[in-house]
């Protein structure tokens, strides 16, 4: 099984699909596009600078990384999650690219918390992975989209890590007893 884990900054994708891999009674691996974009070490295209050609470009490069060591994990009996800010609105780093990159059998799902949760979370991160305030609420604010989108959303604003892990095993079960279209 390949689950995508899809979020705003700060909703925990991270951090949940960590403890969801290590608690999995089946070889489970994590695969973080963020952890994979930031092997490029000189000449990262930082998107906190501006989304532009370099930094798409670098996105790309890394979701094929991530969709290809998704597809390697599988083949080789070994279920992943992997987490990404998966846009519903730009096709260009969209949900579809996941889908060729990993292949039919992925199972996405959203984790949405509340702005106030995602921006509180934000500020206790570090590095690269820290956004200001306006692009987070900015990142969140598209995120809504995915209501109506017929993919299962978790809202873990009040959950705390193993919670929206038990939350996520639900949304993974109803997904494959009645698979959503996307």
């Amino acid at each position: 099984m390949a689950v995508l884990l899809i979020g705003p900054a700060g909703a925990g994708k991270t951090t949940v699909a960590r403890h969801w891999a290590d608690s999995r009674r089946v070889p489970t691996a994590h695969i973080s596009l963020d952890d994979v974009r930031e092997w490029v070490r000189s000449g990262f295209a930082d998107p906190r600078s501006g989304w532009n050609d370099h930094s798409e470009a670098q996105y790309r490069l890394a979701r094929r990384t991530c969709g290809f060591a998704a597809r390697n994990f599988l083949a080789n009996g070994i279920s992943c999650i992997l987490d990404d800010a998966v846009f519903p609105d730009r096709p260009a780093i969209g949900l579809g690219g996941w889908k060729r990159h990993v292949g039919p059998g992925l199972v996405p799902v959203v984790l949405l918390p509340g702005l106030e949760i995602v921006l509180e979370r934000n500020a206790a991160r570090s590095g690269t992975r820290r956004l200001t305030d306006e692009e987070v609420a900015r990142i969140h604010g598209r995120m809504a989209g995915w209501y109506g989108s017929g993919l299962p959303i978790i809202d873990n604003s009040q959950y705390d890590v193993a919670t929206t892990a038990r939350a996520l095993d639900d949304a993974i079960s109803r997904s494959l007893a009645s698979p959503p279209q996307f």
